[in-house]
């Protein structure tokens, strides 16, 4: 395990912020951590209660702050997860609480929320649903920017459902539109059985990565497993959400669903072989990558009669 250097003994004194967080970012660069200073200056704000933006202004660390600083820096130097060392992730325009037994919401599923609220945002009063829902970054963030739709996040996991149902108190208490949870397996051929062909916008980020993918230290050892990793070829969960989608939307409702870099050609691939979706598009991340696909419910809603095309997008 990478060792901290040690700070000088500093009796009464305080000990300025910066010094701190140069050696913390020294140790977080040795030990492979991407953005060392960030992190070092996301922690030290942290610990002083402050902005990042005011840590220059912030009064120096004391002796206690030192030890909760340096106990934080060794964890993450561990590769134990930001996150769950701060207790949030932030997510578009919200803080949400996350911890161990829930995935923690990426930037590049912002994306994917973006792209929901603006079709919600051409429907009006849209019924929006989340599947997968997780810590509830997508549904909680349609919610809060669409607060007229009418949003339902579905997850299956007890300890994620435990971080969901808490962040969708939160923001509700905090003045946002309320959402409505659901515990259920997005697998299930009779999940939402109620709302089959009401659905305006369907949303999912599932686990999609291949089980033989090397995931980074943090994810492998922190991020639920089920959370992460979806069968031999990282579609078993796409594969039966496509399924259901197609049922739940109703005619011209649209559908987005994150996937994995290596499925740029396979979800585009699957939507258009369904036969009941049209305007399939692969859109890519903001590093050029194949991040995830969208397409919409045929306004016939029937099948079509050979498989459809589809075409490379943007977020």
């Amino acid at each position: 395990m990478t060792s901290l250097p040690q700070h000088p003994s500093e009796g009464t004194e305080r000990e300025r912020p910066s010094r701190a967080i140069a050696r913390a970012a020294q140790a977080l660069a040795a030990a492979g951590v991407a953005a060392p200073r960030a992190e070092a200056e996301l922690l030290a704000a942290y610990v002083l209660g402050v902005p990042r933006g005011r840590l220059a202004l912030a009064g120096g660390f004391t002796a206690d702050d030192l030890g909760r600083f340096d106990a934080l820096v060794a964890r993450r130097v561990a590769r134990e997860p930001l996150q769950h060392l701060t207790g949030v992730a932030g997510f578009r325009h919200l803080e949400l609480a996350v911890g161990p037994g829930v995935f923690v919401p990426r930037p590049e599923t912002e994306l994917l929320a973006g792209w929901g609220v603006e079709q919600g945002r051409r429907r009006g009063a849209p019924l929006v649903v989340d599947l997968c829902s997780g810590s509830g970054a997508i549904a909680l963030a349609v919610a809060q920017e669409l607060p007229a739709a009418r949003v339902v996040a579905v997850e299956r996991s007890p300890a994620a459902l435990a971080w969901l149902r808490r962040n969708a108190a939160d923001r509700a208490a905090a003045g946002d539109t309320p959402i409505e949870v659901v515990a259920a397996d997005v697998t299930d051929p009779g999940l939402l059985a109620d709302l089959v062909g009401r659905v305006d916008v369907l949303l999912c980020n599932p686990p999609y990565v291949p089980r033989s993918v090397s995931v980074p230290p943090e994810v492998a050892g922190h991020d639920p497993d089920e959370a992460v990793f979806a069968g031999a070829d990282g579609l078993t969960v796409i594969r039966p959400v496509i399924a259901r989608a197609a049922e739940l939307l109703r005619p011209g409702g649209a559908l987005g669903i994150e996937h994995d870099d290596t499925h740029g050609g396979a979800v585009p691939g699957l939507l258009a072989a369904d036969g009941r979706f049209v305007a399939v598009a692969e859109h890519r991340d903001l590093v050029d990558r194949p991040r995830f696909a969208t397409a919409s419910r045929r306004a016939d809603g029937q099948h079509a009669a050979g498989e459809p095309a589809w075409q490379t997008g943007s977020s």
